[in-house]
């Protein structure tokens, strides 16, 4: 099942960022009382009246000139259109209703995409409550006054965002397939490796278009097994700088992610391993999504008997954040080590889905505290007292201890790779909840 996708839009320094941490919860967003401070497109899943939905705060304009801002802004306000269910166009009561917003307005009103208007830094309804009135000259409908420092009115906001969301979200249908997105950098190869793949397997189910998400599922049947192959090659934006087009793309890889069991990260080898690449595998690392780095192009580059291992040296350190991500040297064009995808899909997902019986899982611990002792501070040791798997996809395991301060996060890894020594968990995260339980108690 998906999460909707809310998409915040407003020009520079209107408080996106400031009603993104608001209704997040927490600090993400870099707020500052400067135009365009946000780097990068930000994401959050956030929840109202028991509704789930991802949250796309779409910061990072920085205009050089009046022109550009109007030229930037349509990008942005065309992006949210094209990928987001529902979207917060958020205003300024201070300033009024300016030409950009005029803008922004017409293009969101003839999507027929559902717009909630928020005119923000309404600090005061006494002081702006009358001045709310003259942002129905938008066409949006009714404005919805809020504060976003002082969190006031954002309750009612977002009730009108929920009663947007499609019901098709909740009422999507459960199958088999396993689905895979192809994430990663414009121009690295995602179509080319999916048209390999359609050519070698010769079985094509459907093309499916991508529901509003401007990406295209395609479906392969490999050994009686059916694949769902979610393509963001609609990334592209021809004449803008690499940096802008990823800064721009932040959005609808999350949504590919948010819909896949497996992401295959795909990095070119003629370019070497950049931070753009660690910014889009870290949208999978943090969705608890299975994981292939795969370095295409590999067909392309001067070899010899160790390039691929310093090859791999190089994504291991660039990718410590995630040690259990499997490793592919690819070409999309000569369909080098192509079938090994498969493969290695089906065992991620096997990852993905074990149990490990309880009576286990304690018998690790125990041995592994043993074999290394649990930190102490001030004099009180870490005990731990029971361990427990409670899910799967990501697999995640409950550690019962006496202190919760004193599980560093260096020795719930060294759990972890105890676990993984013990049963593998190939190419997908494990998850790790740490309870207190006092030692006198039941467990």
């Amino acid at each position: 099942m998906r999460k909707v996708i809310v998409a915040v839009v407003g020009r520079p320094n209107v408080g996106k960022s400031t009603l993104f941490n608001a209704i997040a919860g927490k600090q993400i967003s870099i707020v500052k009382d400067t135009p365009g401070v946000t780097r990068d497109r930000i994401y959050a899943d956030a929840e109202w009246l028991h509704n789930e939905f991802t949250l796309v705060d779409t910061g990072g304009i920085e205009p050089d000139s009046n022109d550009v801002i109007l030229k930037q802004m349509r990008t942005q306000a065309q992006l949210a259109i094209d990928t987001a269910d529902v979207i917060i166009f958020v205003t300024d009561v201070k300033s009024g209703v300016v030409d950009a917003d005029y803008e922004v307005a017409d293009m969101l009103r003839k999507s027929h995409k559902p717009v909630v208007l928020c005119v923000n830094k309404v600090d005061s309804f006494q002081k702006f409550g009358n001045d709310i009135y003259e942002f129905y000259n938008l066409g949006l409908g009714d404005p919805f006054g809020v504060s976003s420092v002082n969190q006031l009115g954002i309750g009612d906001m977002l009730d009108e965002v929920v009663k947007h969301f499609p019901l098709e979200a909740a009422e999507e249908e459960e199958d088999d397939a396993v689905k895979v997105a192809l994430i990663g950098k414009p121009n690295v190869g995602k179509s080319s490796l999916i048209n390999k793949l359609l050519g070698q397997n010769r079985v094509i189910v459907s093309d499916i278009a991508g529901t509003t998400r401007d990406a295209i599922d395609t479906e392969i049947v490999h050994d009686g097994q059916h694949y769902v192959f979610i393509d963001t090659a609609g990334l592209r934006r021809k004449g803008k700088i690499e940096d802008d087009i990823e800064r721009y793309s932040v959005i609808r890889t999350v949504a590919a992610v948010d819909r896949a069991d497996i992401c295959i990260v795909l990095i070119d080898a003629t370019q070497g391993i950049t931070e753009g690449d660690a910014r889009i595998a870290g949208i999978a690392h943090e969705s608890g999504k299975g994981v292939i780095i795969a370095v295409n192009k590999w067909d392309a580059i001067e070899k010899n008997d160790k390039t691929m291992k310093e090859f791999t040296e190089k994504l291991m350190e660039k990718f410590s954040y995630m040690p259990y991500a499997e490793y592919l040297f690819i070409s999309a064009v000569t369909g080098q080590r192509l079938n090994n995808i498969f493969g290695m899909i089906e065992q991620i997902r096997q990852s993905q889905t074990l149990r490990i019986k309880t009576g286990v899982l304690n018998e690790i611990m125990t041995k592994a505290v043993a074999m290394k002792q649990p930190p102490s501070d001030k004099g009180k040791r870490l005990k731990l007292f029971y361990i427990t798997q409670t899910g799967v996809e990501p697999p995640t395991f409950v550690i019962f201890v006496n202190d919760r301060e004193l599980m560093h996060f260096s020795y719930t890894r060294y759990i972890e790779n105890q676990i993984r020594e013990a049963f593998g968990f190939h190419g997908t995260p494990i998850k790790f909840i740490i309870r207190e339980r006092g030692e006198g108690e039941e467990i």
